[in-house]
């Protein structure tokens, strides 16, 4: 079953935390690829590290709003980046999707990302979307009724098995470095950092 808007239209850290089990989706015209979000980070309205945090532009126009839309964009001139859009309309805070376990499609992530380990394929921000065949283009879609979407993890047989999350700061900010928004599986060998 497909996340709900109520889901999303949770405080912004529930979602980063709930997150952790569930399912990325994305039906293409070259197949289905899935992973288990294994980390997450959130942003928060007021964090310096978040886009939104001096004012709305066209850039983070998407972070904006509706909750359960995604905001795709890209980090370095290279590589995008997928955060799924919480808060009310009109507050922009989202969660990053940090990590996946590759569950479906490992071929064509692997001839995406151009190569064979499985460990490495989703394992930070930039690679998962790679894998996944996640575009630009794909700013602002909803995660409601696209092809790009989370399942719940209460749905998932993997969910059933319990696991620990470990919550530390996040990776590769300067400001709000020292605040504790990041979240992951502990001992899933496809997290991004330990």
């Amino acid at each position: 079953m497909k996340l709900t808007e109520e889901f999303y239209q949770q405080d912004t850290i529930s979602v980063a935390k709930q997150l952790l089990g569930a399912y990325l989706v994305h039906e293409s015209e070259w197949g289905i690829t899935s992973g288990r979000i294994v980390e997450t980070e959130a942003y928060l309205w007021g964090d310096p590290a978040c886009h939104a945090y001096r004012r709305k532009t066209t850039r983070n126009a998407m972070m904006f709003g509706p909750p359960g839309n995604a905001y795709v964009y890209q980090i370095y001139g290279l590589h995008e980046c997928i955060n799924v859009v919480t808060a009310p309309v009109g507050v922009g805070e989202a969660v990053l999707i940090r990590a996946l376990q590759p569950i479906e499609g490992i071929e064509l992530m692997q001839q995406r990302r151009g190569m064979a380990e499985i460990k490495k394929l989703c394992n930070g921000p930039g690679k998962l979307v790679q894998a996944m065949g996640i575009t630009r283009s794909m700013d602002g879609i909803s995660l409601l009724t696209s092809a790009c979407y989370i399942l719940s993890p209460a749905t998932l047989p993997e969910y059933q098995q319990p696991f620990e999350m470990v919550t530390t700061t996040r990776i590769g900010i300067t400001q709000g470095a020292d605040l504790p928004y990041r979240y992951y599986i502990a001992k899933n060998p496809h997290v991004s950092y330990k």
